[in-house]
This record gives C-alpha cells, structure tokens and sequence, in this order.
C-alpha cells in the first residue's frame, strides 16, 4: 500500500497501483504467488498478471484478496487539498 508522509493511505487509483500494494501485502506475508493461486483457485500466472496491474477478473481478485485475508473499502480518491502538496513531495512535510 501506498502511504502520504502521515501515514494515510493513498487510494489504489489504477490497476498498476493496486498490483503493486497487492504484491507488498503478499510478499509481508510471506505468501509466494503460488499459495495465493491454489487458495484463489486460480493459476499462479493470474496472480502474476493481477500484480502486474494487468486485466484479470472482479472474482478471481476477491478471492485473492480473501487469500490474503483482506478486503476491499471503497474510499474518497481526492486528498484532503491540506497534504496535496506530499503527493509531489512526500519528504516535504512543511
């Protein structure tokens, strides 16, 4: 997952973002692409295509997030305007 400089999450905003804070969650769990794909009941190249922010299904990206013993929450995307400035700078806390 993707964070400002307080620690906010940032929204997943596309398929890239959300393969990218996909694998992190994966890899701090110590799951290998493999152990995802048997639980999501889908092959190990799915999980690969999901990380790589390419097309893969609605359902087969429940249930490897459910693999993952996560969920998904919908959130606002726009950042509060106060800390709009740490999506240019996030070592700029001024």
């Amino acid at each position: 997952m993707f964070y400002m400089a307080d620690m906010t999450p940032l929204a997943n905003l596309n398929p890239p973002m959300f393969g990218r804070a996909f694998k992190a969650e994966r890899r701090a769990l110590g799951k290998t692409q493999q152990e995802i794909a048997d639980a999501a009941r889908c092959r190990r190249q799915t999980i690969a295509d999901l990380e790589a922010g390419r097309n893969v299904s609605l359902h087969t990206v429940f249930a490897a997030l459910a693999a993952l013993g996560k969920g998904l929450l919908i959130v606002d995307a726009r950042p509060d305007l106060d800390r709009l400035h740490l999506l240019a700078d996030p070592d700029d806390e001024s």
